[in-house]
Order: C-alpha cells, then sequence, then structure tokens
C-alpha cells in the first residue's frame, strides 16, 4: 500500500503536465488524501487564490515553499 506523502491542510504546489494546460499553476491546500490509483496518490487539493477544487496525482505536485525557512526570513536592511 502506498503512502501519502503530503498531509491534509498541508499548502502544495500545483505542476500541470502538457495535457493539464488549462489548471492554473500555483499554491493549493491539500483538502482530502484519496486512494492510490496506477501507483499514485491522489489528493483532492483546492487552490488557494480562486478556491477552485480538484483531485490531482501525487507526482503533479512539489511540496510548497515555507516562508520561514532562512532564505525568506532575512532581515531587510532600514
Amino acid at each position: 500500500m502506498l503512502r501519502h506523502k503530503f498531509a491534509v491542510g498541508q499548502d502544495v504546489d500545483f505542476l500541470p503536465g502538457p495535457l493539464d494546460s488549462n489548471i492554473p499553476r500555483g499554491t493549493y491546500k491539500i483538502v482530502r488524501q484519496l486512494p492510490a490509483e496506477a501507483n499514485d496518490c491522489q489528493y483532492r487539493v483546492k487552490n488557494t487564490r480562486d478556491g477552485q477544487e480538484r483531485m490531482v496525482r501525487e507526482s503533479q505536485l512539489a511540496a510548497g515553499s515555507d516562508p520561514w525557512t532562512p532564505a525568506h526570513n532575512q532581515k531587510l536592511p532600514r
């Protein structure tokens, strides 16, 4: 049985393939973990901009950027 890589509530980046050009790239929130199909876990995700929900495969997702990583947590000059 495959294990899901992403948790419910986690922000992820959607990376559409060539056949998914009508689906906007961007940040989505994991709403629900779905059963795997063809050796790829599936998720119900919600676009953080427009609220649109859709089903995507784990292979179409990447971990969302964390605003608290050192690269983003630098002090700005005064």
